[in-house]
């Protein structure tokens, strides 16, 4: 298999491993403006992906992506599951047949799977949801790829990034989900979605050089 393609496993691997392993926290986190349900919702979906792992198809990076994506919108309840099934399901359509991907590839791909959230969630940066991170994220990781920076430099960057924009949803009103029924008083609190990308960002980032210097027994293989 080609080392890009392994690379696109590894991001998913990593996504699913952190919502499983952060189902408390951010669940706690969600509950503070929302229904609280996000964390295990999440946890839930993200367990059957792993579970299944060895079984997703593999043929080329857009039935892989695409698998997943029925997966999630299969397990995940409330409003997580369609947004997080139609990211996958959009990144899966924008990588096609291809059995490789580029640097370009990937961001292409994010930026589809950020269009797909945008549309069925009818939102978009400023919303206080997931996007107020991840939209910068990539377009940090974007201009520091173009920039020439290796993939570990533009990882860190666009880990960062998120991280920032995610504690910057405190000062922003919720205007989607549960939690737009608070109004002002979702003021100085932090958008759980946005949380997420940023842990998940900093897990890829974290864990990124490891991957690139390729598992030394079968069973650290994701």
């Amino acid at each position: 298999m080609d080392e890009s393609f392994a690379a696109v496993e590894y991001v998913v691997h990593t996504i699913a491993r952190t919502a499983v392993d952060n189902e408390t926290y951010f669940g706690d986190l969600d509950a503070v403006v929302g229904d609280g349900d996000f964390g295990y919702s999440m946890a839930r979906g993200f367990e059957i992906v792993l579970a299944g792992w060895d079984g997703i198809d593999r043929t080329d990076v857009g039935t892989f992506l695409k698998k997943v994506a029925l997966t999630i919108t299969g397990r995940i309840g409330g409003t997580s599951g369609p947004i997080w099934g139609t990211a996958f399901l959009r990144a899966g359509s924008a990588a096609g047949d291809k059995t490789a991907v580029s640097a370009d590839d990937a961001v292409a791909m994010l930026r589809a799977a950020i269009e797909g959230i945008k549309t069925r969630g009818q939102s978009d940066v400023g919303d206080k949801t997931l996007l107020d991170a991840l939209v910068p994220a990539v377009d940090r990781l974007e201009a520091e790829l173009a920039a020439g920076a290796d993939g570990q430099s533009a990882l860190d960057a666009a880990a960062t990034t998120a991280r920032e924009r995610a504690e910057a949803t405190r000062e922003l009103i919720a205007k989607r989900g549960r939690a737009a029924y608070t109004g002002e008083r979702s003021i100085g609190t932090l958008d759980a979605g946005a949380v997420a990308v940023a842990v998940m960002a900093e897990r890829v980032a974290q864990g990124w050089a490891d991957h690139a210097a390729g598992p030394t027994t079968p069973e650290e293989a994701p």
